[in-house]
């Protein structure tokens, strides 16, 4: 981590642009900023507001309800703490007790009533806070914070509660942070620290503790917000004020669950339109995580699927461990944007290089061959037999004279290196104190990142403790994992935030046309005919086979001359899901016999099965493409989400699908693909030729329009398969399921 801190793939079509908007073409027309009190097609916000939390982190008067100097009391070392955090921030506390005339030799109001003003926070500190929450409501109090447990974490009584606590506060203009939380916004922070900051959001206060002994080793800490139940301020609250706020270089999160999944985007939108880094430990990966931490905050999770997508989308970098979310905040706040992305491993050991240059690579950073020019340069100070390509390996002893400062200078002066990575197994004096102090001289002298893992276990050495952790331009880790993890973050939020345009800006503000024949179609509660559900895309613009809905073999022999051989026949009713399983479905058929056969076989098995049938479809049979599903489904905290991957019997078979969750523009939309395994196969494979990757594009930026405009109306949709034909050619949906919302 740094030491103290003195001293994909994009295109411009206008076509694709346009179906995100709902049009068939012609330029966005939804593209200006959106602004505070926008509104999408379903009525949601489009930007994130900004609480003023000024008062709560800096208030002018404190009071303290159930105030007590008793020692051995719980709440005489929560008042103590209180006391000296106001005198701090230069605010005047008042105590608030029944029957103490005095806290700490501090007169003492008998109720919140008596308070001499009005405050601008309020710290409850009895058991039972509603009564109290009340009564601060009434006298028009700021903020209040609420520690109290027994609420949503314990189950639906408690979240009764909460519920209660929740609506007091939504019925005045008191902002309440908790229930459940604790004193870690009132923590000290060390004032002696300089340059960017990190602000800590934590929903378990305790897993906030190693962010915060970061400032023993010189990273500055801004603000602690530990939000609890969030019955009324939340994550989101507290993520959109740390984005405004000039000192915050970076802002950590650990995160059980989020109380409204469309709030936190918003307020990650604004960070990433802000340029500031968000690093979140976000657990629940597993069924049995998501279980402890529904139990823990009462909040939901959502599918981890999603969660992951969704943070993905707006620049959100989700680590795993503690430690990773130490050392990439640590990185992000208050290391320079990059000048090139190219990595360099540079050690005294050949194996020790290949080794970190291995798991580099793995991590997905690009590690550039130095050309030959500046691999002789290297060589006039390392011998010639050792590699210095990159990794560079330069034998051990360069490092003990003045050749080990030129060596480093020169990798990077390389225009391609943007980031230098030293291992340092261990302390091997002399060799290892010289080759610290030319890192650390050398980061002072340039505007590229210098990272040191320093591998000793003991961690005591003065090169370590006093040079490296002294200097305010080397970012020192203590493992190779966590500095890969960092650097790939740090390279991967630069490319992110710039030129960043956000979703919210492209997001429809008024339905479309496609809407209003849609709604025509919608049965509440009810799952369409694959007919029906292939009229919805065609609402949409979403191109379908040519097909006939037909109700006797007559009738199907006429459709299929119409339709052109050879055909497909399928069932077609409002309750029929899996149709292939039940033998309800014919291809490559050529011929009137054919079809007057398959008619008749048809209806028979349905009428076996005892399915209901609103008639049999005679398609066109579409064969050359790639097979690939698209659907929507509900998150409980993200609401709609759009699901793409390979599809056909693929989609059971290998579930290779990545997920978007609306508002998306055209570029997501094409790292969603991106970020399929199976993405070769869009690009032909085998002499099979590329598809029409364009097409798949507008078909998911449709299949939103109609997610964001439908909403609740359309519970799910299934197209599979769309089949992606040749580029050029465009995409069909070749079968269809959707289920009305009720």
């Amino acid at each position: 981590m740094l030491g103290s801190t003195h001293g994909t793939l994009t295109t411009d079509s206008r076509r694709t642009r346009a179906i995100a908007c709902g049009e068939r073409s012609g330029p966005a027309v939804h593209g200006r900023p959106a602004q505070v009190g926008d509104l999408d097609v379903s009525g949601r916000p489009l930007h994130a507001e900004v609480p003023d939390l000024d008062l709560f982190f800096r208030p002018r008067s404190v009071a303290v309800i159930g105030a007590s100097d008793s020692e051995g009391r719980p709440n005489t070392g929560v008042t103590r703490q209180l006391a000296d955090w106001a005198g701090r921030v230069g605010a005047r506390l008042y105590p608030v007790h029944p029957s103490r005339p005095s806290v700490f030799g501090i007169p003492c109001s008998p109720s919140v009533a008596d308070l001499p003003e009005q405050v601008d926070l309020a710290v409850v500190l009895v058991g039972d806070p509603l009564p109290v929450v009340e009564e601060l409501a009434e006298a028009k109090a700021r903020f209040a914070v609420v520690f109290a447990s027994g609420f949503a974490e314990t189950g639906e009584a408690g979240a009764a509660a909460q519920r209660r606590l929740a609506e007091v506060v939504a019925r005045s203009g008191l902002r309440l942070l908790g229930p459940n939380t604790n004193l870690n916004a009132f923590e000290r922070f060390r004032d002696d620290l300089e340059g960017p900051a990190i602000a800590l959001i934590t929903q378990s206060g305790h897993q906030g503790r190693p962010v915060f002994a970061l400032q023993e080793l010189g990273i500055r800490l801004s603000h602690w917000a530990p939000t609890g139940n969030e019955a009324d301020l939340e994550t989101a609250d507290f993520l959109s004020y740390f984005a405004e706020r000039p000192e915050v270089g970076a802002i950590a999160c650990y995160l059980e669950g989020l109380k409204d999944g469309r709030s936190f985007l918003l307020a990650a939108d604004r960070a990433a339109r802000r340029g500031v880094p968000v690093v979140a430990v976000k657990v629940g990966r597993t069924e049995t995580g998501a279980r402890t931490a529904a139990s823990h905050t009462g909040k939901l999770t959502g599918a981890d699927a999603v969660v992951d997508a969704a943070l993905r989308q707006y620049g959100v970098i989700r680590v795993d461990g503690l430690d990773e979310l130490q050392d990439t905040a640590a990185l992000l706040a208050r290391a320079r944007p990059p000048r090139a992305d190219g990595v360099v491993v540079y050690s005294i050991s050949g194996g020790t290089g290949a080794h970190v240059a291995d798991l580099a690579t793995e991590a997905g950073l690009r590690l550039p061959v130095l050309s030959e020019a500046r691999q002789a340069e290297l060589h006039q100070w390392i011998p010639e037999y050792l590699s210095v390509a990159n990794p560079v390996d330069n034998g051990g002893h360069p490092v003990g004279d003045e050749r080990g400062r030129k060596i480093i200078d020169a990798i990077l002066d390389d225009p391609e290196v943007g980031v230098l990575v030293c291992p340092i197994t261990g302390p091997f004096p002399p060799l290892s104190d010289r080759l610290v102090r030319d890192l650390v001289d050398a980061a002072e002298q340039t505007d590229k990142l210098v990272c040191v893992v320093w591998g000793s276990p003991v961690g005591t050495e003065p090169a370590y403790r006093d040079v490296l952790l002294g200097s305010s331009r080397v970012a020192t880790f203590r493992t190779v994992g966590n500095c890969l993890t960092a650097v790939r973050a740090h390279l991967a939020h630069h490319r992110f935030t710039t030129g960043y345009r956000s979703p919210f800006d492209e997001a429809p503000r008024t339905p479309s046309p496609s809407y209003r024949k849609a709604q025509a179609l919608m049965h509440p509660g009810e799952q369409l005919s694959e007919h029906a559900a292939k009229q919805l895309l065609r609402a949409y613009g979403i191109r379908v086979p040519r097909e006939q809905l037909v109700t006797s073999a007559a009738a199907a022999v006429r459709a299929a001359g119409q339709v052109g051989y050879p055909v497909v026949m399928k069932a077609s009713g409002a309750r029929i899901a899996h149709k292939t399983e039940l033998g309800l479905v014919k291809i490559g058929l050529t011929s009137a016999s054919q079809v007057r056969d398959a008619y008749r076989e048809l209806t028979d098995i349905a009428r076996y099965e005892g399915v209901s049938l609103d008639g049999v479809l005679v398609c066109q049979m579409v064969e050359q493409g790639v097979e690939m599903v698209v659907g929507v489904a509900h998150d409980d905290l993200f609401g709609p989400t759009v699901t793409v991957g390979l599809g056909g019997v693929l989609v059971e078979v290998l579930r290779d699908t990545v997920v978007g969750v609306p508002p998306f523009g055209e570029e997501q939309a094409r790292d969603m693909l991106a970020g399929l395994r199976g993405r070769a196969l869009l690009d032909g494979v085998r002499g099979r030729p590329p598809a029409d990757l364009d097409a798949l594009v507008e078909v998911v930026l449709r299949v939103q329009r109609m997610a964001l405009e439908l909403g609740d109306q359309l519970a799910e949709l299934d197209v599979n398969p769309l089949m992606v034909l040749p580029q050029g050619q465009g995409a069909v949906a070749l079968d269809a399921l959707a289920v009305c919302g009720r």
